[in-house]
């Protein structure tokens, strides 16, 4: 509880901290920050080129698969971005860490609401994607409030155990890329969980992502609402706090050595 108001008491810091953080990653190029929303932009378009236009994939439960595609892959590149900057966060900030008095905790949460950034885009994207496909859903897309916060959860819970390895251990870094190159093609993004034998359908279930990637596709296509999957969504909220929590056990325990090995 005390980590939480210490977060909170420091909002102010984290928000501009994180909207520099935003400005400055792509300082010097000549496209700036555009760079954020081209690159991920690129990659949809090539995951639609080869699956619709050279695997000739049929659409979704009678849905056009670009539209199917894009409400998946969007909360995976938030959750995939905010992982991998945040993990980073204390060696790039290393001259914020060797300072006494500096609240290194909000580190972490400072790159996960920069992701956070070109995340809001994506969906303004999606939505929009939508209206000109015909395909709105009405008021379920408010639902992609929730799950944005589901996600920000998620992603900061793991950030903070993973940003205090890496000081002790740099590979975690090229670890955690691994993981999400798998996690990709384990998560139903690009295909259909229906695919599997219902029998096996509950191993993709324990995966956190799993509720989110469905989620977004329930407020977007299948007009669900969450509370619909109060099953899921137990299990997600009790596993992502039992994330959460450890994280931050282990960021406060470890942080006295930080600057030790920074």
């Amino acid at each position: 509880m005390f980590f939480i108001k210490e977060l909170y008491k420091n909002k102010k810091l984290i928000f501009d901290l994180a909207r520099n953080d935003f400005k400055t990653r792509y300082a010097g190029s000549y496209l700036g920050i555009f760079w954020a929303f081209i690159q991920p932009i690129v990659t949809i378009l090539v995951y639609w080129f080869v699956f619709q236009v050279g695997f000739r994939s049929a659409p979704i439960e009678n849905f056009p698969f670009v539209l199917w595609l894009i409400s998946g892959i969007v909360p995976w590149f938030f959750f995939s971005e905010s992982l991998m900057n945040s993990t980073g966060s204390l060696i790039e900030y290393s001259y914020l860490v060797k300072k006494v008095l500096f609240k290194i905790s909000i580190l972490p949460l400072v790159k996960t609401i920069s992701s956070l950034f070109v995340h809001i885009f994506f969906i303004t994207f999606t939505v929009l994607l939508y209206i000109v496909y015909k395909e709105f859903s009405g008021i379920y897309i408010f639902q992609i409030v929730y799950y944005s916060i589901c996600t920000f959860y998620l992603s900061l819970g793991i950030s903070y155990i993973t940003s205090s390895v890496i000081p002790f251990f740099k590979d975690i870094r090229e670890i955690i890329n691994i993981f999400l190159q798998i996690g990709m093609w384990m998560t139903p993004i690009m295909w259909n969980y229906s695919m599997l034998p219902e029998k096996y359908q509950w191993i993709l279930k324990l995966n956190p992502m799993y509720y989110i990637v469905e989620g977004y596709r329930d407020s977007f296509i299948n007009k669900v609402w969450f509370w619909e999957r109060y099953n899921q969504t137990i299990y997600f909220w009790l596993i992502s706090t039992i994330i959460f929590v450890f994280g931050i056990h282990l960021f406060k325990k470890l942080k006295i050595h930080f600057s030790d090995v920074l």
